[in-house]
């Protein structure tokens, strides 16, 4: 637990920036105009920049990837509001901690009139039990909370506490934001105060592994200006950038939202029929030590969701490649799964069966069922034969061509198409063979019904 307000402030009410702090720590904005992008949030009319500046009691979650200033918005507000500011992280905090923050909260409250700002950073960890210690005080304003999360609150935030906060979505920061945070903080007397520059081949470089993540973009500038020093220049060009920064870290949480964004854009890079954008985010996934075993299971669902009868072999592979990773584990894992990622984006695409089981299930659901036909019914117990069950039944390996006119599905789904092929790839085979299959199989279906006959079946030998 720790508080913005430490001893000696400066005037604006912040504590002295301590030189040995990271470049990202001493260059957090102190005000609302200093932060960078968000303008959503806090241009002249938007939410939150009303609700401070009328020092509102207020319960927020501020949801967004990483680097994009939660925390620093957590700092500011209390600023802004001149409350006292206690923070919290779920990895190292428990019930004990936050009610102990509360206690302090109401006495602050009561003895000097203060409110306390309460920020929980990482609040998805937080227990069921741990979030639901927080509803009185947020619900009684003794604390005014601030949640920081990196998933989606609505999947990991229980729903009163929900229900007492504004969500805010944070954005990345665009490219003319990250430039403008390396900008400052190379002439800023709190970040490099001129001390080196910085080229524009190395500034598009740090723009570029940024990716929205001012935090990253602070640390890998701050790791370049080291470099340039100590080998006496004062310029931080691109080969001294990429030395001091070998390979940029992937922006992807395992445990967040981004390990869901990332897998649905592989698999619909995949539907799409781009191996490349589907290589992509594979190597996204792999980068991060994603489980292979997620990956694959994914892979295995996409050829037969998205490829089906289209190419079979699609589903071969994809299982082909959940064996292999199991068998041969990572890194060298990456090879079946590139392959089957290869072989299901360059298929040929149908949701046919998707769209038959879907068909099927609601069908079922919405109660077109129906006894089973009587030839169909089981034959081999005792007393079957009495009830009439298989009397009716066709063997159809019987007939030359293992095809016979027969009832197969209830009464109340006869003529039914559930499975309709398309014209692509194998599946422009198996429509022309399945109308050939489905003209016999029904054939005496349409006669009975032409003819008006009472009966569901041919009456043909057992």
């Amino acid at each position: 637990m720790s508080s913005l307000f430490d001893p000696a402030p400066d005037e604006d009410g912040a504590a002295p920036v301590d030189p040995g702090a990271p470049l990202a720590v001493r260059m957090r904005p102190r005000s609302l105009d200093e932060v960078v992008g968000q303008t959503h949030l806090l241009g002249p009319r938007a939410p939150l920049r009303r609700l401070v500046e009328a020092d509102e009691p207020m319960s927020l979650v501020l949801y967004g990837p990483p680097g994009t200033g939660k925390t620093t918005l957590a700092h500011v507000i209390s600023l802004a509001t001149k409350r006292q500011f206690v923070q919290l992280s779920a990895l190292d905090s428990g019930v004990k901690e936050v009610r102990a923050v509360i206690s302090s909260a109401k006495r602050e409250l009561t003895m000097a009139g203060r409110r306390t700002v309460l920020f929980i950073d990482e609040v998805h960890r937080f227990s069921k039990t741990q979030q639901d210690s927080l509803l009185s005080a947020v619900e009684d304003r003794i604390v005014s909370l601030i949640a920081a999360t990196t998933e989606n609150p609505f999947f990991s935030v229980v729903s009163p506490l929900l229900s007492r906060s504004l969500v805010l979505a944070l954005q990345p920061l665009g490219d003319d934001d990250v430039r403008t945070l390396l900008r400052r903080a190379l002439t800023s007397d709190r970040g490099l105060d001129g001390a080196v520059t910085l080229s524009a081949e190395a500034e598009e470089h740090l723009v570029r592994i940024a990716g929205g993540d001012g935090r990253k973009a602070l640390t890998a500038l701050e790791s370049g200006a080291g470099a340039a020093l100590a080998a006496g220049a004062t310029e931080i060009d691109l080969q001294t950038l990429e030395t001091a920064v070998a390979q940029a870290a992937v922006r992807y949480d395992r445990a967040g939202d981004m390990h869901y964004d990332v897998a649905s854009a592989l698999i619909k890079s995949i539907r799409g029929s781009d191996v490349d954008a589907a290589m992509h985010y594979l190597a996204r996934m792999v980068e991060a030590g994603e489980d292979p075993r997620f990956i694959a299971r994914r892979l295995v669902i996409s050829a037969s969701e998205d490829i089906g009868m289209a190419d079979p072999t699609a589903l071969q592979t994809a299982v082909a490649a959940a064996e292999a990773v199991a068998f041969i584990g990572m890194p060298e894992g990456h090879f079946p799964l590139a392959q089957a990622v290869a072989h299901l984006a360059t298929a040929p695409k149908s949701n046919a069966l998707t769209v038959a089981i879907g068909e099927s299930v609601g069908d079922v659901r919405a109660g077109l069922a129906g006894p089973v036909p009587p030839g169909l019914r089981d034959a081999h117990y005792a007393g079957a034969k009495k009830l009439g069950h298989g009397k009716t039944y066709s063997y159809p390996h019987d007939h030359p061509d293992g095809v016979v006119p027969q009832q197969y599905p209830p009464d109340a789904l006869v003529g039914r198409d559930y499975y309709r092929p398309t014209g692509r790839g194998v599946e422009a085979q198996i429509g022309v063979r399945l109308a050939k299959l489905r003209a016999i199989v029904r054939r005496p279906l349409r006669e009975h019904r032409s003819e008006g006959r009472a009966r569901s079946g041919p009456e043909q030998g057992a």
